[in-house]
């Protein structure tokens, strides 16, 4: 089982979802980088279970303690290790589910791997591991901050009711101002109303979230295996309940010309006119914006009756019980940041090494 991300800026992590603690170990933080807990306590706080009426009502601080690494309030160049422990599990809730697999689940398929599971919230590969992502992309945001890059993601689609407009004619500055995180304060409201009406109907409801990089340099990412949008696809393609990501123009683009399309130098300024390329050419960071969008499926855990089998293969109804997200998408919103920051850093690392 594989359980660290990245290559120079590297996320190890561990624990379950019903389990003592998360936790894990984050190597190649630079030194000397001034290690701000609050900050990070607070991404964990974004993330976290319970903070509003559309989200699982599972009550849990998701208070972080770090471990090593940090010396008088700067990083020192060691690993870093942190835990957060688990403090409000049910895990009576998942009785039902010893013997039964969960339609779209990991449950089947890590049985059939590794010949056993955890039935309790999914175990590894339960949603809550993404804590110890958030924790990593903290720090890696803290670098990032000092080289004048920042990330924002925030949810534009959430069902059928979607954000229609360009990112730049959005203040993203406001996504945090509703419980949906979304810009636009009137599609959250519709947003919110929806996911409280399927909630009501013991059902799931899937959308998107957008993310913008500024203030990346030219020259992140590399031209044949290891590129810069490669590797936020994989990243993103990691996080649970994700089915699709798209950077730039993505699918759309693909009904315009390439004199549509082509991203054209401005000579005199040293930039491009237009961004449809998303920051990324060939592989590379360009020096612009860069964009995407990450597809999240419906969460699978309803609360109504669903057909399934057992572990002996014979067809049974499961009702699930416990409490569960009827929508992912404002708590994945600081997860897909943290996993763009280490990405970023990472590459920057990475650039490091090739130019003297």
């Amino acid at each position: 089982m594989r359980n660290t991300f990245g290559h120079l800026f590297t996320l190890t992590t561990f624990g379950e979802s019903h389990g003592t603690a998360v936790g894990g170990v984050v190597d190649g933080m630079p030194a000397g980088i001034e290690i701000d807990l609050d900050f990070i306590q607070q991404e964990l706080n974004r993330r976290r279970p319970g903070q509003s009426k559309i989200t699982t009502s599972r009550q849990e601080p998701d208070q972080v303690e770090l471990l090593s690494g940090v010396f008088e309030g700067k990083s020192t160049g060691s690993p870093i290790g942190f835990i957060v422990r688990n403090q409000n599990q049910h895990s009576q809730d998942y009785e039902n589910l010893r013997t039964v697999f969960r339609p779209s689940h990991a449950d089947y398929t890590y049985y059939h791997k590794y010949g056993l599971r955890d039935h309790r919230g999914g175990g590894r590969s339960s949603a809550r591991i993404t804590i110890s992502r958030c924790v990593g992309g903290a720090l890696a945001k803290l670098v990032l901050r000092q080289l004048g890059v920042s990330i924002q993601a925030y949810t534009s689609q959430v069902g059928n009711i979607a954000l229609d407009r360009d990112y730049h004619q959005y203040d993203l500055s406001l996504t945090e101002q509703n419980a949906v995180r979304c810009p636009d304060q009137e599609k959250a409201r519709q947003m919110e109303q929806l996911i409280e009406e399927v909630k009501a109907d013991g059902d799931t409801i899937g959308g998107i979230i957008t993310c913008v990089i500024t203030g990346c340099p030219v020259g992140f990412g590399e031209p044949e295996f290891s590129k810069l949008h490669a590797d936020l696809g994989a990243a993103m393609l990691s996080i649970n309940a994700v089915k699709g990501f798209e950077y730039g123009e993505g699918f759309s683009g693909v009904t315009a010309r390439g004199s549509e399309q082509n991203d054209v130098f401005i000579s005199e300024e040293l930039r491009v006119k237009t961004n449809h390329s998303g920051g990324i050419q060939g592989g590379i960071s360009n020096g612009q914006d860069i964009y995407f969008r990450v597809a999240f499926k419906p969460v699978a855990t309803l609360l109504r009756p669903q057909q399934t089998i057992d572990l002996e293969g014979n067809p049974t109804t499961l009702t699930a019980r416990g409490r569960h997200d009827p929508c992912v998408l404002p708590r994945a919103v600081p997860v897909v940041e943290a996993m763009a920051a280490m990405v970023i850093l990472d590459h920057f690392l990475l650039d490091k090494t090739v130019r003297l």
